[in-house]
């Protein structure tokens, strides 16, 4: 790093550079310390998605604080878990933090923390994106969440309507998160500005081929599914499929009950975590992801991790992951039964596993880390206060 470009200096007189301006921390009474490469950053994760949710949100945001705590680094996820909270209209598995606003500040203002990320636009994010504009405090935010579209299939909110609060929302921050090129792409042409990659990864260790024997009596080939069962996944189109042997079902949502009634004859599994999901993963001879919504699709990674190929539709997220990939990984078809028939029919547990070795959760980590640049302070900067600049490898 350069002397232009190193912030020791400003460091050293508690300034940082704020939206292009320098201000002086003491002055905006600001109490948060500058980072200190001795001691890794202190990082604040603001989030309306956390346990016991299955989606990809809570998995992303559980597994990056793993990692950045393993190299040193000090992490404060606030959670609906720090509040009363009310389950969301339709979809009782999110549950609505009431009157957040103190005690999110509360909170931040006693981890002093180096920076803070806020993941979700719900009342937790948006407690602690007050906070910060407050406070003139800069943040970053990640785009995770197709909520413009959801809230259209559930409430009629038009979708344009979504994205102008969506933009609203993340517009203000220093930089916003997002998972794919594709969808950069796609977000720049509704109006959404200052962009970064933040691609995801996989947890190679937890998910890979396993012995299982958790579907053995049931006839094959066996096609799976993981994750929430909700209207945005639009699973009946999976589920409608004349496909031979069995489907199985991993995971839960708002709409179990009509599903498990409407297709009495596929296997429900109920929700699976860690090992015995990979149990899951690792007995099905293809994985079926039917919806068109998600900005990634993690756990289409968690299965090829597992040696099992993926079918889907050609749609952000899949075409992403499965960009340049042979037949015995994985097929995107429009015709859905056409995509899981040619993935059965062509498929290598071998070549899915490599394939899934290239989503690295370390480099997603530093990937993370390099975003939270604020002016003045670098790329390097931040990846040597969080102890991740020089050794490319985990520590153990």
């Amino acid at each position: 790093m350069s002397e232009e470009q190193s912030p020791t200096p400003e460091r050293s007189r508690g300034i940082r550079r704020i939206g292009g301006q320098v201000r002086n921390l003491t002055k905006a009474k600001q109490k948060f310390p500058m980072p200190n490469p001795e001691q890794g950053l202190k990082i604040v994760i603001a989030t309306d998605a956390w346990k016991p949710q299955l989606n990809g949100v809570v998995t992303t945001l559980d597994t990056l604080g793993r990692i950045l705590t393993k190299f040193g680094n000090e992490v404060l996820y606030i959670t609906p878990q720090d509040f009363h909270s009310l389950p969301m209209p339709t979809y009782p598995e999110i549950r609505l933090s009431l009157f957040p606003n103190r005690k999110v500040a509360a909170m931040i203002n006693k981890f002093k923390p180096d920076a803070i990320h806020i993941a979700t636009e719900g009342p937790i994010g948006r407690a602690a994106r007050r906070f910060c504009r407050r406070r003139k405090y800069p943040y970053t935010t990640s785009f995770h969440t197709r909520f413009a579209e959801y809230t259209n299939e559930r409430f009629k909110l038009p979708i344009d309507w979504g994205y102008a609060l969506l933009k609203d929302f993340h517009n203000h921050g220093e930089a916003m998160m997002v998972a794919t090129p594709g969808l950069m792409e796609e977000l720049g042409e509704r109006g959404f500005k200052n962009m970064r990659l933040w691609e995801r990864g996989v947890d190679t260790d937890q998910f890979h081929p396993i012995e299982s024997d958790v579907m053995k009596d049931l006839p094959r080939p066996i096609f799976t599914y993981v994750g929430r069962f909700a209207v945005e996944k639009t699973l009946e189109d999976f589920l409608d499929l004349d496909l031979p042997g069995t489907k199985c079902m991993v995971g839960a949502g708002p709409q179990e009950e009509e599903l498990r009634k409407k297709y009495p004859n596929v296997h429900w599994a109920g929700k699976q975590f860690g090992e015995d999901l990979a149990k899951y993963y690792t007995a099905s001879d293809v994985f079926v992801f039917p919806s068109r919504t998600d900005t990634f699709g993690l756990v289409n990674v968690e299965a090829l991790a597992c040696g099992v190929p993926v079918a889907a539709y050609p749609v952000r997220g899949p075409l992403e992951i499965l960009d340049g990939a042979p037949l015995s990984v994985g097929c995107m078809d429009e015709d859905l039964k056409k995509a899981c028939m040619t993935a059965l029919e062509n498929r290598d547990p071998e070549a899915c596993r490599q394939w899934a070795l290239k989503f690295s959760w370390d480099a997603a980590a530093r990937q993370f880390i390099g975003n939270l640049e604020i002016p003045g302070f670098d790329e390097e900067f931040w990846l040597r206060s969080a102890k991740m600049i020089e050794d490319p490898i985990l520590p153990t």
